[in-house]
């Protein structure tokens, strides 16, 4: 922050997910209102698009160094909050080196807004950092949020007026997060990945969530002795002021990359919004059948469902499998040889909803055909590669002529 700049309120994104498509507003909005905002974010601003695949996080690690003040990891892009331009403004309470304890990020960054001093700091949950892939975080561990952020408060309660939380959390578990933590006055609560379109009191702390990729903010701001807080949507804009002039640049350069097509969708995925659900069925029949597998088992939140036309793109298939995930063979760990349901009951906690082939599962299952994250963060780890990529097969299943 320069000295030049008087801030008289925090505005707060979350979940960006490299949604640049639709980013112009929320870019220029930002940027006018940094002369006198403290601007934050609250994870997950890497992957989610080719943006992130084509750039490698350039363009999303140039706009938080630009536009941004404070921001806490998420469990998508966690690497690079390791990378110093942006280490520098990263915050968090309650994640540690694992042998020496000592923090990863800087735990509070304290600010003026109007009269008031501000404790500014930020946690990422358990289930959140437990996403994280396990080669990305080794290592690295996180301590329980409601104890780090108490030790944080008796350690510095003499240097600050107001205490504000960037979470990573979710909005169930940050509601607990402020009744827990009575001192807090303003929670801006992370992925949910629904919407929250007005605060929620717990206690005298607010906790508020802006729309994700790109669509809106959560905004505060102190208001007499206690703080005023709603959530927006960004203003309509179609240009960028010329000081981002490199950042659209750099997005209309992918932009071209991504509309490279790919070949006719099957009439069942055009012109709508991908069932994802129905696409992973069809992938793990394919699968199944094609590769000889005793048994396919993927979860739904490694795709997402964006609206398709009638030409499957570059920029759509990197859309609906952002993750370059691998298909791996992975043993089933011991506990769940002969219960298939309990493996299925346990990776859907773990990861969300998912589908297998065949239906049912057969009775004693040693070896499953998956993911590469489901098999290194919740199986019995890797056999063999499969020898094919998620999005291999997710082209091969959505086009026309290719019955591979």
């Amino acid at each position: 922050m320069t000295a030049t700049r008087r801030l008289q309120r925090i505005i707060a994104t979350t979940d960006f997910h490299s949604a640049f498509d639709g980013a112009v507003p929320m870019l220029t909005h930002l940027h006018a209102m940094r002369h006198d905002s403290l601007v934050v974010d609250c994870g997950d601003y890497f992957e989610g698009t080719g943006y992130y695949r084509l750039g490698q996080g350039r363009i999303e690690r140039d706009v938080l160094v630009r536009l941004y003040d404070a921001v806490v990891p998420g469990n998508h892009g966690w690497g690079h909050h390791f990378e110093p331009d942006l280490h520098n403004i990263t915050v968090c309470a309650n994640a540690v080196d694992a042998e020496t304890g000592n923090p990863l990020f800087r735990p509070i960054r304290v600010v003026s807004i109007g009269t008031r001093r501000v404790a500014v700091t930020g946690v990422i949950g358990p289930q959140a950092f437990n996403a994280i892939p396990a080669g990305e975080r080794a290592g690295h561990c996180v301590t329980e949020p409601v104890q780090a952020l108490r030790e944080l408060m008796l350690a510095h309660h003499h240097r600050a007026d107001s205490w504000v939380v960037l979470s990573h959390s979710g909005f169930d578990e940050d509601l607990k997060l402020a009744t827990a933590c009575p001192f807090l006055d303003i929670v801006f609560a992370g992925p949910c990945h629904s919407e929250r379109p007005e605060p929620v009191p717990a206690g005298d702390t607010l906790v508020l969530k802006g729309l994700e990729l790109s669509r809106g903010y959560a905004l505060a701001k102190p208001v007499g002795a206690g703080w005023a807080a709603w959530v927006g949507s960004f203003p309509p804009t179609a240009s960028l002021p010329r000081e981002l002039a490199p950042v659209r640049e750099a997005i209309d350069a992918i932009h071209e990359e991504l509309r490279t097509p790919l070949g006719p969708l099957r009439a069942p995925y055009a012109n709508g919004v991908l069932d994802r659900h129905a696409l992973l069925s069809d992938i793990a029949d394919r699968l199944h059948n094609g590769l000889g597998a005793e048994a396919v088992v993927l979860n739904e939140t490694a795709l997402r469902s964006p609206q398709l036309k009638s030409v499957l793109t570059r920029g759509d298939l990197l859309a609906i499998e952002p993750f370059d995930n691998q298909l791996v063979h992975a043993h089933v760990p011991e506990r769940f040889l002969t219960d298939p349901a309990a493996l299925l009951a346990h990776l859907t906690a773990q990861a969300g909803p998912g589908v297998s082939a065949p239906r049912p599962l057969p009775d004693r299952l040693t070896t499953v055909l998956t993911t590469g994250y489901l098999a290194d963060a919740y199986l019995g780890g890797r056999t063999r590669q499969a020898g094919i990529r998620l999005s291999q097969a997710v082209q091969r299943t959505l086009t026309v002529g290719d019955s591979r």
